[in-house]
């Protein structure tokens, strides 16, 4: 029996389906494979592609944050920020990573040491990171990403 697979954010549902195969995600503390029949098993989240094996390929969606749960092959994911990777504007990624890192080397006069707005930069920095070199991995013929980062 394959596993049923629910991605949403506080803003909508990213996913939904019911024959996953396989699903590879990447949980704050490194990478987990579930597979139907897994364990029960709630976990937290880190940054990264969450891959979902079904008929015909595989969806591939990044993932920035949030909670998994798998109860009798029902995998609910609850993230901070999820995107299919083909939605991905890379160039738009470019643009968040450089206004993220002109924040964090004190380029911003805007931005005040050690408070919350460096905590939101390294959280834009990361997520604008994490989509560049997805889509970079998921353009090149090796699946290797570029080293342009």
């Amino acid at each position: 029996m394959p596993l049923t697979l629910s991605i949403v954010t506080a803003q909508r549902t990213v996913l939904e389906r019911g024959d996953v195969t396989k699903l590879v995600v990447p949980a704050s503390e490194g990478q987990i494979t579930l597979l139907p029949s897994h364990a029960a098993l709630m976990t937290a989240l880190g940054s990264g592609e969450m891959l979902a094996t079904v008929p015909g390929g595989v969806e591939s969606i990044a993932i920035h944050g949030g909670f998994l749960q798998i109860v009798d092959d029902q995998v609910s994911v609850l993230a901070d920020a999820a995107e299919h990777v083909a939605a991905i504007d890379l160039e738009r990624a470019e643009a968040a990573r450089a206004r993220a890192e002109a924040r964090l080397t004190g380029r911003d006069p805007n931005i005040v040491p050690g408070g919350l707005d460096v905590l939101r930069a390294q959280s834009a920095l990361q997520r604008s990171m994490t989509r560049i070199n997805i889509v970079r991995r998921r353009r090149s013929p090796t699946g290797v990403p570029s080293s342009r980062a």
